[in-house]
């Protein structure tokens, strides 16, 4: 879609998750090798409900940062193959209820698969916001060594010690795989996600190092994956068994 005058305004005020720094920044999310799709609404002309931003690449992201790089290597023409929703924003907290995301979504995987059928991964590369919060009142003994306890609840900084390193990793998937809210994953991008039918697929520290990166999740993003033949099956295991499906990478970092 293209976003021009008020439109493209109001997608610059309403970003949530990662700030579009002007008229530039913005331009660079829109050129080719990149989309936005909104919701609007008639009686809101100018007024998106909620967008989503994605990247076309030739693989499955590890980090945010070459994602938002305004001069960055787009991939050959023809070998796109992946779709990276790298950020949903509801714009309007009223109506935050209301699965709009959920549609949004499914509407544009159809989209681009008309556009271009040779996709063939749709994953996120989602923030983890509720970690440190998590992180910081958790008991996790039992969960990392003692000596270990303390340093991981600091903040993150651009360098970590391995030990660190690997421990927040192992404390992320058992923060989303069994840290509950009720019957559903207590981080709120895992139960979108997840009930979506998405099956959670990679957990990458250093991943976003943004000031808000590094204090909602210690720099950690994660992949949740559309695996199209199986969401079906994925979103109702996940309603009436509470099982969720997740890769065999992140499954051995719990082992």
């Amino acid at each position: 879609m293209v976003f021009t005058g008020d439109r493209a305004g109001k997608i610059i005020n309403y970003e949530a998750v990662h700030e579009i720094n002007g008229w530039d920044d913005l331009r660079s999310r829109l050129r080719e090798d990149r989309r936005c799709f909104a919701f609007f609404h008639p009686a809101l002309e100018n007024d998106p409900l909620v967008f989503v931003e994605i990247a076309l690449t030739d693989r499955i992201p590890n980090a945010l940062a070459p994602l938002l790089l305004q001069e960055r290597e787009k991939p050959a023409i023809g070998r796109e193959n992946t779709v990276v929703f790298y950020s949903i924003s509801n714009c309007h907290p009223g109506l935050a209820g209301i699965t709009f995301g959920n549609f949004l979504i499914k509407n544009v995987v159809e989209e681009l698969k008309k556009e271009i059928p040779a996709l063939k991964h749709f994953v996120t590369l989602s923030p983890v916001p509720g970690f440190r919060a998590w992180l910081s009142s958790a008991d996790l003994a039992g969960l990392v060594p003692e000596k270990l306890v303390d340093r991981v609840r600091e903040p993150v900084g651009a360098v970590v010690d391995t030990q660190v390193y690997d421990a927040l990793l192992k404390l992320c998937a058992h923060y989303l795989l069994r840290v509950k809210s009720g019957n559903l994953p207590r981080d709120p991008v895992a139960r979108f996600h997840l009930g979506n039918g998405a099956q959670l697929h990679g957990i990458h520290g250093g991943a976003d190092l943004s000031p808000k990166g590094r204090e909602q999740s210690a720099g950690i993003m994660v992949n949740y994956l559309y695996d199209l033949p199986k969401i079906e099956e994925y979103h109702e295991a996940y309603f009436d068994q509470g099982k969720i499906a997740v890769s065999k990478s992140v499954s051995r970092l719990l082992d």
